[in-house]
């Protein structure tokens, strides 16, 4: 074992680090408590007001108690919905949490958001949850409260592959896997989304408020003339003891959630694929100490094996090929107890084995060979794996193009799509080009992919996209016979960048889906250990193959 990292805390540099940073991760923690109050404080008063609990109190009180709910996708539909009053979180918490020791999936619509309505982002959350409890054998509970698709954007939401329908489907999959489903009908329940609950294996329903019908009052009266009420018509203890759709009739919230975890109690065991975990070691060094690692500027260098020394047991790793590729750390570790492989890109100007400086963050063909080579270890011996992402692409130029970067490139893309181990990716500064995709985007279906709060996702730096931007945009005023001066050209450059910085950032991408959860670097090895832990929950490890590879 090899240890690394040193002592920082001294160093004036490293202290006006931890401050820029710890700036950003309070501003993102502003954002989260304002997003958590959902539809706002006059919806939480006006649900509580029908004794009813909000959607994330409804959490609380269903999981163990000092236990920790990992919400994930907090950040969905942020700042997208604007011109409809927004949409908090997609109107849909959800995350993994404890019940009596076990963990689940729950999902809980938030009636404080448009009465709990299905957005088009709303669909996408959902689909992801349900993404993340098929691909690790999780058993999932639905919190179902929702007045259905917001109609205004039904072509949204409605028609497609990866639409609302996905959801019944996967209900029907998941049963037949084996995994779980419980549901909860704690309001309304109507039309399509009325499936999703009855296609559960068990269906509770609370009196007074919870109600399952295809159609509600209003539309049997338009579409047969039949007047009746919605009590009448689909109330608890008509569904329940005369139409049998559900299983138990619950006076309120909290009987509901009691009753959820008493089923949950009598659960069986649940089979683990039993990936290798020892008793966790915590890290020599302060996993706090990351705000004063990474650089305020993303383009600046640091020193990668510093963030290691933070986040992984004793702080020692077993490096893989130490002084070969050198711009990729490769290497064998523990994070909480759990045995991982790492790769993650070396941020730091390194000298080759030849003595030619690399840059740091960019990946080589003798950088792409090693990775390839040690992701294809780590499924041979069933040992999960870890991608640190900071990079900006793969090295460009007559000389990396003459030695086979595209081909070298393409290998580490096959290992990365074809591994079958869990792959777990944090998002920790760049994510530029075809570097997300080499190091584990989402499009390679990781299980999970974090970000931190100062990452950016993009096709490259703003430097760079910058430059190409205004290029264009210049010449099309220049065709149109406009003239620009030097301070214009620097405003209109200025612009350019600004909007594409924006739009690559970490809460951009998480409004969008693109990562499941914006975190605090301080908590990396506790987001690791969990999402290790729910991986472990499948038991089925496919044969892993990479087909053809270009030697």
């Amino acid at each position: 074992m090899t240890k690394i990292g040193t002592d920082l805390n001294q160093k004036e540099e490293f202290l006006k680090k931890e401050d820029f940073y710890k700036n950003i991760v309070r501003k993102l923690s502003a954002i989260r408590e304002q997003t958590e109050l959902g539809g706002g404080k006059k919806a939480i008063e006006k649900q509580k007001a029908k004794g009813k609990l909000t959607a994330r109190e409804r959490i609380a009180k269903l999981i163990d108690e000092k236990s920790v709910f990992y919400e994930l996708n907090t950040f969905t539909a942020h700042e997208i919905y604007e011109e409809w009053g927004g949409a908090p979180s997609a109107g849909t918490v959800y995350g993994v949490g404890e019940i009596h020791g076990k963990k689940h999936l729950i999902v809980a619509n938030d009636a404080t958001v448009k009465a709990g309505a299905w957005f088009p982002l709303t669909a996408k959350k959902n689909l992801r949850a349900q993404e993340i409890a098929m691909e690790n054998h999780l058993p999932i509970i639905y919190l179902v409260d929702s007045a259905g698709v917001f109609l205004p954007l039904q072509e949204d939401i409605f028609p497609d592959k990866e639409h609302f329908g996905r959801i019944f489907r996967n209900n029907a999959q998941m049963s037949a896997m084996g995994i779980p489903q419980i549901a909860a009908i704690m309001g309304p329940c109507v039309a399509g989304g009325a499936y999703l609950p009855i296609m559960s294996d068990e269906a509770l329903i609370v009196e007074g408020e919870g109600s399952v019908f295809l159609a509600g009052a209003h539309l049997v009266k338009a579409a047969i003339g039949e007047v009746i009420d919605n009590e009448s018509l689909g109330g608890a203890h008509v569904q329940t003891n005369i139409s049998g759709v559900t299983d138990y009739v619950m006076k309120n919230d909290e009987e509901c959630l009691q009753m959820i975890r008493n089923l949950v109690d009598k659960k069986g065991p649940t089979p683990r694929f039993g990936f290798n975990r020892t008793k966790p070691v915590k890290p020599k060094f302060d996993p706090k100490e990351i705000y004063g690692i990474l650089p305020e500027d993303q383009l600046k260098q640091y020193d990668t094996y510093e963030l290691l020394a933070r986040i992984v047991d004793n702080s020692e790793i077993d490096e893989y090929k130490p002084d070969y590729g050198q711009t990729i750390i490769c290497a064998y570790a523990r994070i909480d107890g759990w045995s991982v492989g790492i790769v993650a890109n070396q941020r730091k100007i390194v000298k080759s084995a030849k003595g030619e400086m690399q840059i740091g963050g960019v990946i080589y063909s003798d950088s792409a060979d090693k990775a390839t080579r040690f992701i294809m270890n780590c499924n041979q011996k069933n040992i999960p794996l870890v991608f640190l992402q900071d990079v900006t692409g793969f090295m460009v130029g007559s000389k990396a193009e003459h030695g086979g970067i595209i081909k070298d490139g393409a290998k580490m893309v096959n290992a990365v799509a074809n591994s079958t181990v869990p792959k777990i990716t944090i998002i920790v500064g760049n994510s530029f080009g075809a570097g997300n995709y080499a190091m584990c985007g989402k499009a390679y279906d990781p299980r999970f992919i974090y970000a931190y709060p100062n990452a950016k996702i993009s096709v490259m730096g703003s430097a760079q996209a910058g430059g190409v931007l205004l290029d264009i945009k210049m010449k099309q005023l220049q065709k149109e016979g406009k003239d620009f001066s030097d301070a214009d050209k620097k405003k209109l450059a200025d612009q350019i960048r600004k909007a594409y910085d924006d739009s690559s950032s970490a809460l951009y991408a998480a409004a969008r889906l693109w990562v499941d959860e914006v975190i605090d670097p301080a908590k990396t090895r506790e987001y690791i250990s969990m999402s290790l832990e729910v991986a472990d929950h499948n038991p089925i490890m496919p044969k892993f193959n990479v087909g053809v590879i270009q030697t």
